[in-house]
């Protein structure tokens, strides 16, 4: 795992340096095409694998002279992304320390935490219409007390995954009127959560993907989700338990059909038999003066 780790990705494929760019902020895209117009399949880094947020730091700490070595010189754009990068890729929570002996050691700073108790939630990325599915980057549901650091740490420290960036954002379920009209969130808190968007050094293609199987797979893999789930007999009780609520239990429901004792209604019917008679009289009618004329 080690060597997973010390794995520099200052040198990313062409379809992860776009898809980092295109998972960007809006307002960081809008300020970047101000300067250099890219479109949806280009990425926006330099040359040196730099990006123009990471150029631009680069240039203030050759202003400031951060950057000054011992020997007088300054790092070239790659070696400066270079150490970068190794800062990034680092173990979270981990310190080298010199011992009393002059021996250098690393310790973990805190508490081990061997089986964490929370939950990654791997999902499919969400893909345009139109638009190939997006291998070089990995969508988590994850608690909302976990930080991007976490998910850093968590993904390298478990399963050896690289990550590029990290990008969190919070779904917070809307709210709507009880039963005893109290204001409550819809779904409760298994609507409320937090998504990652993880950049990948590697590709991963999410499995099982609906879009990738052919027809007889696809129908086949339905089939078998249908027997053990029964998918569609829950949906046909989901949609009865609606009607039952929303129709015959609802304050002011009545009935609208045949058997009702309405004025209206009872008007209407009568009105329908007595046109039948009249019909059934004229037709007799017509017969009988048939049949007089014969």
């Amino acid at each position: 795992m080690n060597v997973l780790l010390k794995h520099c990705y200052s040198t990313l494929p062409e379809a992860a340096a776009v898809a980092r760019t295109a998972s960007t902020p809006r307002a960081v895209r809008i300020r970047r095409s101000r300067k250099t117009p890219t479109t949806e399949a280009e990425s926006d880094a330099l040359p040196s694998g730099l990006t123009p947020t990471e150029f631009a730091r680069y240039q203030r700490s050759l202003a400031k002279g951060e950057l000054l070595q011992p020997d007088g010189t300054e790092p070239t754009e790659g070696e400066w992304l270079a150490k970068l990068n190794s800062r990034r890729s680092r173990l979270r929570g981990m310190r080298e320390v010199v011992t009393p002996s002059g021996a250098r050691e690393t310790q973990v700073v805190g508490e081990k935490v061997y089986l964490p108790n929370i939950i990654f939630r791997l999902m499919p990325n969400f893909t345009p219409p139109g638009k190939p599915y997006n291998p070089y980057e990995a969508t988590f549901r994850i608690p909302q007390s976990v930080t991007k650091t976490d998910v850093r740490s968590y993904l390298a420290a478990v399963y050896g995954v690289q990550t590029t960036y990290i990008r969190t954002d919070n779904y917070v379920a809307p709210v709507q009127r009880a039963w005893n009209h109290a204001w409550v969130r819809r779904g409760g808190s298994a609507r409320t959560y937090k998504r990652a968007v993880v950049g990948l050094v590697e590709p991963f293609y999410y499995p099982m993907m609906l879009e990738d199987m052919s027809k007889e797979d696809r129908e086949a893999r339905e089939q078998s989700l249908d027997q053990l789930y029964h998918l569609h007999a829950r949906k046909d009780m989901v949609k009865e338990q609606y009607l039952l609520l929303t129709r015959k239990n609802s304050p002011g429901w009545v009935w609208r059909g045949d058997l009702t004792t309405r004025r209206g209604t009872i008007l209407k019917k009568i009105a329908e038999q007595r046109a039948l008679r009249e019909q059934f009289i004229q037709l007799t009618k017509e017969r009988m003066q048939e049949a007089r004329e014969h």
